[in-house]
């Protein structure tokens, strides 16, 4: 046999002192902010008086620094080949942005808010758009302002401030449907509404008593729960009724009560020495937010005053009608504004019915008290389960339910997405809905015999198969009955848009280009589209497209260009693109893997190696999308010389539920085999990576993760990098950890095997090997794990290094961290990797 010599080992980058290394991550920064920072989001649409469609998003300009809302027309008669540029314009002043860009001084519940809904913190963040008038309303610098687009703007607008006199910061705006000049916000956990020409402003809601201690002020209106935001996305807790139908304005609203939920106290993000902030935060197994609705009500005098403000309550709970109901997951108006919808989901994530409910309902407090013996109830309204499902792993709870407008209130027909096949796919479902009571004496009995018990008359399936349709929009064309939507039939790793007719059910047509992923933003009328693009070689483009139909079928469909709001470009400079994987483990299943090169890259030789992990659920981390600023850590490992891997393991989104419950009852498991098995498997395929030299490292889930990974598998992993690690899932919290693991009294085993605490003793003894990294305020991944985690690691002898941000949450926001973050991050793994 002949003698192999040992392939080289890149040297080409020399140690750096922390400067330079400082140095290196400035300008890697500059280098990928400039991918990233122009594509439009928030897209909105609007029909201009004249036929122009009115383009709304939020990006940064050019030269730009900061988030702000532009436009951009698109004619009526545009007969452009639909190559050119459209023209980016200024909605808003320029000098306007400098109140916007006040850094320091917001409040808790703003950063709370863009923590949950993982917003950036710089600009104009999010807007409210009435299509009909113009009006829009976004938040900044603490307040609330309004500008009103009449279609015919000669320059920016400057916007005014809300007039208002409540105090606090103002959240999530809400334009009244029916009346632009009605402006809803939350405020110190109630509901206010101001009205933007008088300036008359009123608090709506009562439940927050303000000043007192948070352990005496449990009750808050308009506002989800932090379980709520965080694992379940809704960050809406009241809804405008679309229309008046009465000359009365309604607002539904979740009163939430967080009496029975613990309080923890954590390190203020104000540096004030000593100061403390508490939260109320429901680990696994201890008791939720409870959820109700209520209902409330008022007009507008010929003056414009708000007057006649009325507060209604149902009148059962949701809780004593449905006993079984933990969360309140998804509410609604229906079409014709006569009935609320609500998305109810058990404890255990297994059960959710959709269920309406008639605005006569909701009545003048006190009902008589649930007493359904008592005579002397009032006729109740009928409560109308008109769908239910039930599974033995659990429910995701998906945005894709739409509602037919309908004369016939005796039926229902909509649009709904179920997992019950397995994979996400969609349904056209009819429901029988009962009429009122016609006062007949309703017992709780007898509703749950009548009315409880869903009625599905027609159920069809839209679309079926072994691909996900994905959770986020549908869009219905309910004259051409036609519905659109996003999904992975190609491959898990491209979004593409599809559309099937209600005619044609399964038929499902593919309307955009393989090669690239995608994703859409509709306007009302779905007439017009905005897709965002790109590959992992591409940077994204934005185009605007017309829909065209020659008749009513998928095949009549033809997507015709406008121009670009963003155009096909190549970035500047060299830039390295992963290359992605595919391979089948031993289980059977096919998993992917994505891997950058060092840039120093020479063939023959092997490189230290990062493998970057998250590995939990909801998550995908491969796809066939350019890879910028959000791998921003990934490119700059790769800069530094070393080789970096990313591997969706079984659990990971989009490949259907099956596929995910792999975690089901034992996370910390099946996910780490999967990786280290593809890890070997890439090493072994393409011989440039060095198993002598690998490091894991990963945030959050992959924090955890990374903890795992040097406790039991310290022969493959010379280092790790564990940023906020969950380190015992007794300690996260209810909606999240219950949804995968159970409650810990039904799954005692899977919380003992799935807590790093239990593995402490198997850390290595040598030095150098474990750098945990933790934000002190971390409001979701509490500081606390690391604190037992390290008390563990001195009692058990074993070396770590710990590197705190006392003034950072869950996510580095503050600039300097994060460069501090990056910096000692390849600090640590140049001199011991």
């Amino acid at each position: 046999m002949e003698d192999h010599e040992e392939p080289e080992r890149c040297h080409s980058v020399e140690k750096g002192s922390w400067a330079e290394l400082r140095n290196v991550v400035c300008d890697l920064r500059r280098q990928l902010s400039s991918l990233s920072a122009m594509v439009p989001g928030s897209v909105s649409f609007r029909t201009l008086p004249d036929g122009r469609t009115r383009i709304y998003f939020l990006s940064t300009p050019v030269n730009g620094w900061e988030t702000t809302l532009l436009y951009a027309d698109v004619m009526n008669s545009d007969h452009h080949t639909g190559s050119h540029r459209l023209q980016w314009l200024p909605v808003i002043e320029a000098n306007f942005q400098s109140l916007s860009s006040v850094t320091s001084g917001f409040s808790r519940e703003e950063q709370m808010l863009w923590e949950r809904k993982r917003l950036a913190a710089w600009g104009i963040t999010s807007y409210e758009l009435h299509q009909e008038s113009g009006k829009l309303v976004f938040p900044a610098a603490s307040s609330l302002f309004q500008c009103l687009d009449t279609g015919y703007m000669n320059g920016p607008l400057f916007p005014a401030e809300l007039r208002m006199n409540s105090c606090g910061a103002k959240l999530n705006p809400q334009i009244c449907p029916s009346n632009p000049d009605l402006i809803a916000y939350v405020c110190n956990s109630d509901i206010w509404v101001s009205h933007a020409l008088t300036g008359s402003t009123l608090r709506l809601t009562f439940a927050h008593k303000g000043g007192r201690s948070l352990a005496d002020d449990p009750l808050s209106a308009g506002i989800p729960s932090y379980v709520m935001q965080e694992e379940f996305n809704r960050y809406q807790g009241y809804w405008w009724q679309p229309k008046s139908i009465d000359a009365m304005y309604r607002i539904v609203y979740e009163e939430v009560d967080e009496s029975d939920v613990k309080i923890f106290c954590f390190p203020s993000s104000n540096a004030d020495l000593g100061e403390l902030e508490e939260f109320r935060f429901p680990r696994a197994g201890t008791p939720n937010s409870k959820s109700n609705l209520k209902m409330v009500q008022f007009r507008l005098n010929e003056n414009m005053q708000i007057m006649d403000i009325d507060t209604l309550e149902l009148q059962y709970p949701l809780s004593v009608m449905f006993p079984w109901m933990e969360y309140l997951v998804r509410v609604g108006w229906t079409p014709n504004a006569e009935h609320i919808w609500v998305q109810l989901l058990d404890r255990r994530q297994q059960r959710l019915e959709l269920v309406l409910l008639s605005v006569d309902n909701f009545t003048e407090p006190p009902p008589n008290i649930y007493n359904v013996e008592n005579n002397l109830n009032p006729p109740m309204p009928a409560v109308q389960v008109i769908y239910t499902q039930h599974t033995d792993i659990w429910i995701n709870v998906n945005d894709l339910l739409y509602f037919f407008p309908t004369n016939d209130n005796s039926e229902m027909r909509f649009v709904w997405a179920s997992e019950e096949t397995g994979f996400r796919h969609l349904y056209l479902i009819t429901a029988q809905v009962s009429g009122l009571s016609n006062g007949v004496e309703e017992t709780l009995e007898r509703m749950e015999s009548v009315f409880l018990q869903p009625r599905v008359g027609q159920k069809v399936a839209l679309t079926s198969g072994e691909w996900e349709v994905l959770d986020r929009s549908v869009w219905v064309d309910p004259d051409r009955q036609l519905v659109y939507f996003l999904g992975l039939r190609e491959s898990p790793l491209e979004k593409h848009l599809y559309v099937v007719s209600l005619r044609r059910p399964g038929e499902v047509r593919l309307l955009t280009h393989p090669g690239y992923s995608y994703t859409v933003d509709f306007n009302k009328e779905c007439t017009m589209l905005v897709a965002v693009y790109s590959n992992v070689q591409k940077l994204p483009t934005c185009q605007v497209f017309r829909i065209s139909h020659t008749d009513w079928t998928v095949e009549g469909i033809t997507l015709i260009p406008v121009g670009y709001l963003l155009e096909p470009s190549v970035p500047e400079g060299e830039f390295y693109y992963p290359e992605l994987y595919t391979h089948q483990i031993s289980s059977g299943d096919i998993l992917y893997a994505m891997v950058f090169k060092p840039h120093c890259f020479q063939p023959g030789n092997k490189y230290p190696t990062v493998l970057n992990i998250y590995g939990g659920p909801e998550v995908q981390l491969v796809s066939n999308t350019f890879k910028g600023m959000r791998q921003l850590r990934m490119h700059m490992l790769a800069a530094q010389g070393y080789c970096v891997v990313a591997i969706d393991s079984r659990g990971s989104q989009h490949r259907g539920l099956e596929f995910e419950s792999y975690l089901r009852g034992r996370m910390g498991t099946v996910e780490l085999a999967d990786q280290i098995e593809v890890l070997q498997w890439l090493a072994d395929s393409l011989g440039f990576i060095d198993m002598n030299r690998v490091a894991i490292h990963g945030w959050s889930y992959g924090g955890y993760l990374s903890l795992m990974a040097l406790a039991q598998h310290p022969e493959i992993f010379k280092i790790s990098i564990a940023g906020a690690p969950v380190t015992n899932w007794t300690l996260y919290d209810t909606g999240y950890t219950e949804r995968y693991m159970d409650l810990p009294e039904n799954n005692a085993h899977g919380y003992r095997t799935g807590s790093i605490l239990n593995y402490v003793n198997q850390f290595p003894d040598d030095e150098n090997r474990l750098l945990i990294i933790h934000g002190l305020i971390d409001e979701n991944v509490h500081f606390f794990h690391t604190s037992q985690f390290i008390a563990a690691m001195v009692k058990a002898g074993k070396p770590y290094q710990l590197q705190v941000y006392p003034n950072e949450r869950h996510s580095l926001r503050h600039l300097d961290a994060s460069k501090h973050y990056e910096t000692t991050l390849l600090s640590f793994l140049q001199n011991h990797l």
